[in-house]
């Protein structure tokens, strides 16, 4: 299976008196447009109002002295300051705009709290051991058949284990604090964050008797945000669907399982479902990448049945699996960036013969799959996360007009593109990276504007050519 990834991005919105019309902003919200790219975020202004987000969390994208932090650690490490070092590790591994991780410094140790998802994470360290602990699900009444499966699971994990406190079940991570190295404080408390905030919520779907635990620190979203999510969902399934209808199923069992995937990447990163919603997205991903002996085609089905049974169901479904999460670890690796282009590449060469044979919507799409499975798959740097964001608020723009994002990148029923707001903001994209990555450069000359099949065709392909060496 290719997991879901990516890291999240974020477009921050404000409570209003006397909002303008339009979009989220008839709702009394009004969108922050400095705070498009991300590293302009910043906090709300007021009262916790919660934020628009797009895509998953990634912790490939730290500034450079945050990863000096690294270095440090580990050299307080070697020289047997374990404290210290530990307390530095946890400077790493925060992200103070996330608010993700809190660490506390006491006379004989320290407590630390992190968040991943539905979870949070205590723990404690002294002079002998450091201690993390996260729970899962309420067990009221003992029961057999989840005990066995927890223990069935224990065998696949490296660091960390299964456990029962009481009566919640949780997971557990323990280390004698002279083997506390930051490696393996990383890898553990990272299999420890992901595993829970995946099985938390596979414990309690297949478990009536559990119950959630633990959840209070999840945010809800806005009802308008939801709405809009809701709609567009159902939008971008029907559409896609409508598409599929036009070929031949066998003939076409590529062009369409490219399009039926770039769907299910699509709303993972502009809808980010959380929970059972989330999962069911994974296992339409799941049907595709499984190893097999069906055709295409056959496969094809199953996803297009996955995704009307998504379709059907009611905004009461949908709803409780749209909210706000803090992260620490992306559940995902960073690849070198030759795979993301690799990715790239492969993608936009299966669009010729759809360009020769006109089914310009179906190459469009396959330009936005090459890109958009990196993002899902992979943990990548944000600029590249934001150069993503931009295509897809280029090529979406209604979508983002309902959230009360103005763009006024591309007009859908013109099909034209304000090449100077494009350009402008990939030159802002690019300069607030230059610190980190100096030699980073799109080719604007290189970008096609007749048209969004060339635009994204060229857009990708450049993005597969950038130079993401680091200072």
């Amino acid at each position: 299976m290719v997991p879901r990834c990516g890291p999240f991005f974020e477009a921050m919105v404000r409570a209003v008196p006397n909002a303008a019309e339009g979009g989220l902003l008839k709702q009394g919200l009004e969108f922050m447009p400095e705070t498009i790219f991300s590293w302009k975020r910043k906090k709300e202004v007021e009262n916790g109002v919660p934020l628009v987000r797009f895509g998953r969390y990634s912790d490939n994208n730290k500034p450079v002295e945050k990863v000096e932090k690294w270095n440090v650690a580990e050299t307080l490490f070697k020289e047997k300051a374990y404290h210290k070092s530990i307390a530095v590790f946890f400077d790493y591994l925060g992200d103070e705009w996330a608010e993700n991780v809190s660490h506390q410094a006491t006379e004989t140790g320290g407590t630390f709290i992190f968040y991943q998802g539905s979870k949070i994470i205590r723990g404690f360290y002294n002079d002998k051991t450091m201690e993390a602990e996260v729970a899962l699900a309420e067990m009221p009444a003992p029961s057999v058949p989840v005990m066995r499966r927890l223990l069935e699971m224990n065998f696949s994990l490296y660091y960390t284990r299964y456990a029962l406190n009481g009566d919640k079940l949780c997971m557990m991570f323990e280390s004698d604090i002279e083997t506390a190295n930051p490696s393996k404080l990383y890898y553990g408390l990272k299999e420890l964050a992901t595993k829970a905030d995946k099985q938390d919520d596979l414990l309690v779907q297949d478990f009536t008797s559990l119950l959630p635990v633990d959840t209070e620190h999840v945010a809800e979203i806005p009802l308008a945000e939801k709405e809009v999510k809701y709609s567009f969902m159902q939008q971008w399934i029907q559409s896609t669907l409508d598409l599929v209808e036009t070929v031949d199923a066998d003939k076409f069992s590529g062009g369409i399982a490219y399009i039926l995937l770039a769907l299910a990447y699509r709303i993972d990163f502009l809808v980010v479902p959380e929970g059972k919603l989330l999962l069911n997205l994974e296992k339409i991903v799941d049907i595709y990448f499984r190893k097999d002996d069906r055709q295409v085609s056959e496969k094809n089905g199953e996803m297009i049945e996955e995704f009307m049974k998504l379709q059907a169901r009611s905004k009461e479904e949908i709803f409780p699996y749209l909210f706000r999460s803090r992260y620490t670890f992306s559940i995902v690796m960073p690849q070198a960036h030759k795979t993301v282009a690799d990715a790239i590449y492969n993608a936009n060469q299966n669009i010729a013969w759809y360009k020769e044979n006109k089914h310009f919507e179906i190459a469009a799409l396959i330009s936005e799959y090459g890109i958009a499975y990196c993002q899902y798959s992979y943990s990548l740097p944000r600029p590249i996360t934001d150069l993503f964001q931009l295509f897809m608020m280029i090529n979406y723009p209604d979508y983002f007009a309902a959230l009360g994002i103005p763009t006024d990148y591309y007009n859908k029923e013109k099909d034209e593109f304000n090449k100077e707001s494009i350009l402008a903001a990939i030159e802002e994209i690019q300069e607030g990276w230059r610190s980190k990555y100096p030699e980073l450069k799109m080719r604007e000359d290189k970008l096609l504007f007749d048209g969004r099949m060339a635009f994204n065709q060229s857009f990708t392909s450049e993005v597969e050519f950038l130079n993401l060496e680091t200072k």
